[in-house]
């Protein structure tokens, strides 16, 4: 079993808030994936069901943002799970709007949330953090959060949650990659690059990048030669 938990506020005033993209994740899975109606346990509204041949849990804590470790750590507990069962869905403010990274353990990034996570459930759980953006200066940031999604934000907003919805089997079966690449092209993003681990062995960005600034031979005779002469004159008259 799999907890997937998408971190926001609960009530209604709150709802369209970018705080709230981790709720609207998963209320587009529920709605995709056939889930059961939700319903209250664990401090949360959950609703189960099943993806990828895999039973997963998704939740929403009702605790407020500050306190979500409570409820997904409760549901940790009474299900006896690890912390590698669990995947975080939350706001990230250094990402662009539409981006999404994911990743095992980490930092917290100021992020309260996931504060409460590492301190209910460990550190080791996976994270998706979609991007909203940040505002440009610190004094903006809490209304930028705690602030609706703007109309135009639809653009991507709409096309990112859909798309996460469709590939949610790549969430269960640990697809990370895959999975980004699909959301970057339903965004209109850049594909994802290819791991680091893909380029020759054995010699560092460094040496790379100095064999690259040695400068090439040029051909001294023939008809490119006669060509580059032509473009640039005859240095030796």
């Amino acid at each position: 079993m799999l907890i997937f938990a998408g971190l926001g506020n609960p009530a209604p005033q709150y709802a369209g808030h970018r705080h709230n993209i981790g709720f609207m994740a998963v209320d587009a899975i529920q709605r995709r994936h056939g889930f059961s109606p939700w319903s209250k346990k664990f401090k949360a509204l959950v609703s189960e069901g099943e993806i990828g041949g895999e039973r997963v849990l998704l939740m929403k804590p009702q605790t407020f943002m500050n306190l979500s470790g409570e409820a997904v750590g409760e549901a940790m507990r009474f299900y006896k799970l690890e912390p590698k069962d669990i995947l975080a869905i939350y706001d990230e403010l250094d990402l662009l709007p539409g981006k999404a990274r994911i990743k095992t353990a980490g930092g917290h990034g100021g992020h309260n949330g996931i504060k409460s996570l590492d301190a209910h459930c460990g550190k080791d759980y996976r994270r998706l953090r979609l991007g909203i953006g940040h505002p440009g200066s610190k004094e903006q940031v809490h209304n930028h959060v705690l602030g609706d999604f703007a109309k135009a934000d639809r653009v991507w907003l709409e096309p990112l949650l859909e798309a996460l919805a469709d590939n949610a089997a790549m969430l269960v079966k640990g697809e990370d990659s895959q999975l980004l690449n699909k959301l970057a092209l339903a965004t209109g993003s850049k594909p994802e690059p290819e791991p680091a681990s893909s380029k020759p062995a054995g010699k560092s960005h460094i040496h790379q990048a100095r064999n690259n600034a040695q400068p090439k031979k040029l051909p001294t005779t023939g008809p490119m030669a006669d060509m580059l002469k032509k473009l640039f004159g005859d240095k030796g008259d």
